[in-house]
């Protein structure tokens, strides 16, 4: 998209430089030469009820005005309220423009959840400094509002949080803090001090604020104590004597961190049980207990959930005496889900989800880069829920990921490693496909079985050679792909065997072993890649 850009006037609250390197991150990149005209006076409104939400019943510097010209070339009017509503104002008319949705007339936008977020917090390698960055633009361009930093595996963090971040940890830190600033993100640190902490020591409790207070004082807008994933009970002698029980020792704990913080820095408690009915003992009585300031995370009714509901967010409001903060595990695919790729798009949350919670954070996987492919849509549906179409965000996100060019054959691919927790694993084109195969085979037009399998298969062959070739746009997120792209590929070959052997009659013994090595091959790499469909039916044929 080619945009030539003229601001028609601009307040003098926004200095014009950064109003162009915002136009400039947003996606509205002015160039010279032929393209879309678009012409924008901007107006910086101190109009409360322009900033008030009367949905959701709060205040927000997120919310803005459109008005749309009958063309982009007409004259058209941005009001904002503060930055942030205008940099979503500038990324709603990019997306505008590239989508051909461009509607005149008067629009008054704003996002539906109060807390949009990405998590960088599941086992595994941490994403490099450079993946981080990127990120954080990711981010901004998809109107997500906050950045959870919680790697497991950050030592500083996790296993000796009592220990201060060294001068490279907090270089590199300090440096991310500064690109969220930039880019009007919020960037959360979470600290994971259960593992090993004593919850009745001074000593233990001194430290944890001393970090907090460090991390604060580094730049983070808001601060994770995360409990998460460490024993459901008290383990030290010290605390088994000074609490009746794990949530009271977690409650006083949060609780002193809340007192100690600066009112505005926000604080939010992943418990120890972050899972489940949302009404367990624990999270009632740390609900009973803990500051009506501090947000709970919650995963809902499992660690990975197949859907959320509005019901179960209500549910779990009456019980912890607040609305959940949902840290939503996809689509994160570490420990048992590692041989996964998880770039289906996000599904099964309900449309009225933000009415009962505080916000949805989304945990992304070790592949940074593939992670964006979800993420977009999840930044769809938290944007606005009730509009939300999954296969139309899902389209679009593989477009802004992978690239235009490379998005049809990216699009084949995805559609066969959907298996996650959100998703049934069969990739639905082969499925189709496999079915018809096998109808003809047995009771339709068995000499035209074979052929119609033959051109699946090379169409399949076709986009594994394009997405495994020197040309891709994107090489990053073709290098986090490599290993189920070499199945895919593979997978082609196996499609198109089970065509030239499947269609003669009786298979031969020669084609049962040519066969019988390929479902061996699929059956030895471990990453999943055609569910379950394309093994069944080699199976089902050799057989």
């Amino acid at each position: 998209m080619t945009v030539t850009l003229r601001w028609l006037s601009t307040p003098p609250e926004i200095d014009r430089n950064r109003l162009d390197e915002v136009a400039r991150q947003s996606g509205l990149v002015p160039e010279s030469g032929p393209g879309t005209d678009l012409a924008v006076a901007v107006t910086w409104s101190a109009d409360p009820g322009l900033a008030y939400d009367p949905v959701h019943r709060r205040s927000s510097d997120e919310l803005y005005m459109l008005h749309l010209g009958a063309v982009p070339g007409d004259e058209s009017a941005v009001t904002v309220t503060g930055n942030r509503s205008l940099r979503w104002a500038l990324v709603d008319l990019a997306d505008r423009l590239r989508s051909q949705r461009w509607v005149p007339g008067p629009h008054r936008c704003g996002p539906a959840f109060q807390i949009r977020g990405v998590i960088e917090g599941f086992y595994g390698p941490p994403w490099t400094h450079q993946a981080r960055l990127d990120m954080v633009d990711f981010t901004a361009r998809n109107r997500f509002n906050t950045i959870l930093y919680s790697p497991k595996d950050d030592p500083f963090l996790r296993r000796n949080w009592r220990t201060p971040l060294d001068a490279e940890s907090r270089g590199r830190l300090q440096e991310m803090i500064e690109r969220c600033r930039d880019r009007d993100i919020g960037l959360m640190i979470g600290v994971s001090p259960g593992v090993s902490m004593r919850y009745s020591s001074a000593e233990d409790a001194a430290l944890l604020t001393e970090k907090i207070a460090n991390l604060v004082e580094l730049g983070a807008t808001s601060i994770a104590l995360l409990l998460d994933d460490i024993p459901d009970r008290l383990q030290h002698p010290a605390d088994i004597d000074a609490f009746p029980d794990l949530a009271t020792a977690h409650a006083g704990t949060a609780n002193r961190v809340r007192d100690v913080m600066a009112s505005e820095i926000p604080l939010v408690v992943c418990p120890t049980i972050y899972w489940g009915n949302g009404d367990e003992e624990y999270i009632s009585r740390l609900g009973d207990q803990l500051d009506p300031r501090i947000d709970l995370f919650w995963t809902g009714r499992a660690i990975c959930s197949p859907a959320i509901t509005a019901t179960e967010a209500a549910h779990f409001a009456r019980a912890a005496r607040r609305p959940p903060l949902y840290w939503d595990n996809y689509p994160v695919n570490d420990v048992a889900m590692r041989n996964e790729m998880h770039i289906g798009p996000y599904q099964n949350r309900d449309p009225l989800l933000d009415r009962f919670s505080h916000g949805v954070m989304a945990n992304a996987m070790e592949y940074a880069e593939a992670s964006k492919i979800a993420l977009a849509t999840i930044a769809d549906y938290l944007w606005d829920p009730s509009a939300y179409d999954s296969d139309r965000s899902w389209q679009a996100a593989i477009a802004q990921v992978a690239g235009p060019a490379d998005a049809p054959a990216m699009a084949l691919f995805a559609d066969t490693v959907r298996a996650s927790c959100l998703s049934d694993p069969e990739p639905l084109s082969l499925t189709q496909a496999l079915q018809h195969f096998g109808f003809q085979l047995e009771h339709g037009d068995a000499d035209a079985a074979g052929p119609e399998l033959a051109a699946v298969a090379a169409e399949v062959a076709a986009a594994a050679d394009h997405l495994l070739g020197d040309r891709l746009e994107n090489r990053t997120l073709q290098a986090e792909l490599a290993p189920w792209l070499a199945k895919f590929k593979l997978g082609a070959e196996a499609i198109d065997r089970l065509a030239t052997y499947a269609a003669s009659s009786p298979l031969t013994a020669q084609g049962q072993e040519a066969l019988s090595k390929i479902l061996s091959r699929l059956r030895d790499d471990p990453h999943r890649v055609f569910g379950d469909v394309l093994e069944m039916t080699l199976a089902d044929v050799i057989t």
